[in-house]
This record gives C-alpha cells, sequence and structure tokens, in this order.
C-alpha cells in the first residue's frame, strides 16, 4: 500500500469535515435559526411559532439542495467513468465548497438576507456532496479489499479530529460569547466586531480557507491510477447508468442496500441539519454553548468512527451499521420526548443540575455524543458496505449510485419536518419523521448480504 496516497486521501475528510461540523451543525446553522427566529418574532410576535418558520426556511433550503444533489449525482458519476478522469472534478466541486462558505459572512444580525443565505449554503453542500462522490471512487484502489473497512473507519476518524480542531479554534479564537469576547476571553481576532456579530459570521471564511489550505497533501499526494483518456460522452455515460439502474432488478442485495442506505443517511444528515437549529430555538443555547457541544459530539465520533472501522475490519460493516442505527434511533425518540421544561412529559427539576446546566441540557449534551458517534461509524460502515457492491473499474459509477441513493431522497427528511413543523406548529414534532425513516431503513437490511454483491 502506498501510505503517502492513504495520508492524501485521509485529508480530504479532514478539510472537508469543518463544513459538517462548523456550518452545518454547530456554529452557522445556530446563528442562523437565531437570527431567523429574530426576524420571524418581529412579523408575528409569536417566539413558538417564530422557531417554528425558522426551522421549515431551514428545511425548505436543504430540500432543494437535495433535489439538485439527487438529479446531478448519478449523471456525474457515469460521465467520470467514460472519461477516466476524476480529479478533475475534485477542482471542480472544491471551487463550489470554497465560494458558498465564504459567501456566508454576509448574513447579517438585523434585516438578514436569510433566503440568500440558504443558497450560499446549499453551493457549498452542492460542491462538498459532489466532491465526496469522487474521492470515495478512488477508495478501492487505495488498498486490498480486507483493508478497506479500517482505511474507511480511519479517514472519517481523522477527519472528525479536523472538526474538532476546527471548531475548537473558531470557539478561542474568532467566535464571540454574548459578553463580546471569545471562549478563552480574549477579543475576536482581526479586530472582528462582536456587536455586528462578526466573530461568529466569520465561520464561513474560516470554512473556506480551512479546506483550500488542507487539500493541498490530497492533491499533491493523491494520483489517479493510470488508465486510457477517454472524451467525455454524455449520451453513451446515460445509456451505461440506465444499464446499471436497470440491474439492479436482479441484484437483490445491493438494491436493498442502496435503498436501506437512502434512508438512514437521509434521517442522519437531517439530524446534522437539524441539532443547531433545534438547539438553538427549542433550549434556547446560544452559539458558543453549541459549539462546545460540537466539540463534545465531535470528539465520540473520532473515537467511535475508529472504533467502528476495527469492528467492521472484524465482523464485517453489516452489525456496524445495524447497531449505530438502533442508537440513532433511540436519540430520535429522546429529542421528540423533551423541551426546556418536561422529559417524557415528566418535569424536569427548575434548577440547575450540573454547573449550570439543566437536565434537558445534559440529556442533549448525551444526544450529541451519540449523534457523532453513531453517525461517524455509521458513514464509515456504509461506504465499506458499498464497496463491498462494486469494482474498481466502476468505482466512480458505483459511488454515484451510492450518492444517489444517499441523495435522491435528500430533500425528504428535511421537507418532512419542514411540513409537520408548518402543520403542528411544533418543532419538536417535526423531528419524528426521522424515527419512521431509521426503522424502514433497518428493514431493509434483512435483504442485504454481508458479503456484498458485486456484479460479474
Amino acid at each position: 500500500m502506498d501510505r503517502k496516497r492513504i495520508w492524501g486521501w485521509w485529508f480530504f475528510d479532514w478539510a472537508s469535515q469543518p463544513f459538517h461540523t462548523l456550518l452545518l451543525t454547530f456554529v452557522f446553522s445556530v446563528y442562523f435559526a437565531e437570527v431567523a427566529q429574530r426576524h420571524f418574532l418581529h412579523i408575528s410576535g409569536d417566539l413558538r411559532v417564530a422557531g417554528a418558520q425558522a426551522q421549515a426556511l431551514w428545511g425548505y433550503g436543504l430540500s432543494v439542495t437535495g433535489i439538485i444533489i439527487a438529479i446531478c449525482a448519478p449523471v456525474l458519476g457515469a460521465v467520470a467513468d467514460t472519461s477516466g478522469r476524476r480529479m478533475p472534478w475534485i477542482w471542480v466541486f472544491s471551487i463550489l465548497y470554497v465560494a458558498g462558505s465564504a459567501g456566508l459572512w454576509f448574513l447579517m444580525p438585523q434585516q438578514p438576507a436569510l433566503v440568500q443565505a440558504v443558497v450560499l449554503f446549499g453551493i457549498g453542500l452542492i460542491g462538498v456532496e459532489f466532491a465526496t462522490i469522487f474521492t470515495n471512487a478512488l477508495l478501492p484502489g487505495l488498498a486490498p479489499r480486507d483493508e478497506i473497512g479500517r482505511l474507511s473507519g480511519s479517514g472519517y476518524a481523522f477527519g472528525y479530529l479536523g472538526g474538532v480542531l476546527s471548531l475548537a479554534v473558531m470557539l478561542a479564537l474568532f467566535q464571540e460569547t454574548p459578553g463580546g469576547r471569545t471562549l478563552i476571553g480574549i477579543n475576536p481576532l482581526f479586530g472582528l466586531d462582536p456587536a455586528q456579530r462578526e466573530g461568529t459570521r466569520f465561520v464561513g471564511p474560516f470554512v473556506a480557507i480551512w479546506y483550500a489550505l488542507f487539500m493541498i497533501p490530497f492533491f499533491l499526494w493523491v494520483r489517479e491510477p493510470r488508465g486510457p483518456r477517454q472524451p467525455v460522452r454524455i449520451g453513451a455515460a446515460m445509456a451505461d447508468l440506465w444499464t446499471l439502474i436497470r440491474s439492479l432488478r436482479h441484484r437483490h442485495s445491493l438494491a436493498a442496500w442502496l435503498a436501506s442506505s437512502m434512508l438512514s443517511r437521509d434521517a442522519l444528515n437531517a439530524l446534522y441539519g437539524f441539532g443547531g437549529v433545534y438547539a438553538a430555538t427549542v433550549l434556547g443555547w446560544p452559539v458558543f454553548l453549541a459549539g462546545v457541544f460540537g466539540v463534545v459530539s465531535a470528539i465520540a465520533a473520532a473515537i467511535v468512527s475508529w472504533a467502528g472501522g476495527q469492528a467492521d475490519r472484524a465482523w464485517g460493516p453489516k452489525p456496524v451499521i445495524i447497531g449505530t442505527i438502533l442508537i440513532l434511533t433511540g436519540v430520535c425518540i429522546v429529542v421528540v420526548g423533551m423541551d426546556r421544561q418536561t422529559l417524557f412529559g415528566l418535569a424536569v427539576p427548575s434548577n440547575p443540575v450540573f454547573g449550570r446546566f439543566y437536565v434537558p441540557d445534559l440529556v442533549f449534551f448525551g444526544c450529541g455524543a451519540l449523534i457523532g458517534g453513531a453517525g461517524g461509524a455509521l458513514q464509515a460502515a456504509s461506504r465499506t458496505m458499498m464497496v463491498r457492491h462494486t469494482t474498481e473499474a466502476r468505482a466512480t459509477e458505483g459511488f454515484g449510485l451510492y450518492a444517489l441513493s444517499g441523495k435522491a431522497t435528500a430533500f425528504l427528511a428535511p421537507l418532512l419536518i419542514a411540513v409537520v413543523t408548518d402543520i403542528s406548529g411544533n418543532q419538536r414534532l417535526g423531528i419524528s419523521p426521522l424515527i419512521v425513516l431509521f426503522i424502514l431503513s433497518l428493514v431493509l437490511l434483512v435483504w442485504v448480504k454481508p458479503e456484498g454483491e458485486v456484479e460479474q
């Protein structure tokens, strides 16, 4: 195995993870929810309704982005396989990642351009998702089959460590607390103005800079396997893709796996995407507390991703996938059953029980650790399971289908959350569709063969 090439491949996870950690989950989404809730409060005068409207807007934005990804992902994978090129696509979508992330700086605390922020976030999300398709497609060529699970899990663990470090740097040096200083008690660097929330808004440019810097080892050390370069033939690519889709009728394990992963990853991404919004608008957490929460969950994710990779290597990916989905289902049940005053309908103590933390805060901290840990292990094991259902020669196309399965209904979970939240006016009930999605994904795993079903 080429250790340098493997480390270069791992650096994509390190470089890209801050988008999920800082933007999707723990800093920007919380700031967006806070600003949007305040904006809608001025309109409706009802805090609960304003929180629901903020969650619904975020959900509709993620839904539109999910539809775009679902339509384009398999096409891009098929085109890349016919041309034999992957690295140029990674460059293109890296540019979208950087541009979309950096543009989030312009979400002001007063008179906020909410739709513009959702659009820019969507551009960055499209960039990271499409770049991931092509980097994942390089995985089968990195090592022997029996080492893939360990490499995949270690890559996710390395990525989550990058997420922890980037979040710690953001909280320590830039993001202002309500008192105007950072978490370590200094003024935000570069003269960023706390009154204009510039320390928090800097999270977008910070994520863009982080990615640009740490993708350097990837582009220096990772090389595509040598092979013939063909011109892009979209018609031929789509014909091949359609043939592959039709073959799913006879490949029951692969079809069941794609359907199961479609539901489980959709629900997991919704948990990531709405955790910060829930914390800000239901529990009333400020951005810096959500950031501390993010450090806890990211550390758990790094540890459990590594452990999940070892378990994957020992027992295969399927047992890891089943265990993590059960954990995530339990987390959703807890989240739906709690608010600031109650837990499953029972009143919680009205005084802090640990430092300044109340029972709901501690419960949600525990949920965050479980989401981070189980989510990381689930994604790593899912990547391994997909490798068992494809070949190196068809890897990009296979992972295009995998992305399609993960994104074909990527709009569904956010849309269901948005619609249920809109109809009920209750953010907690809005999370309940995720329970159904996780359970359905477990049922579909019955037909998935642990060793895969590689087409001959």
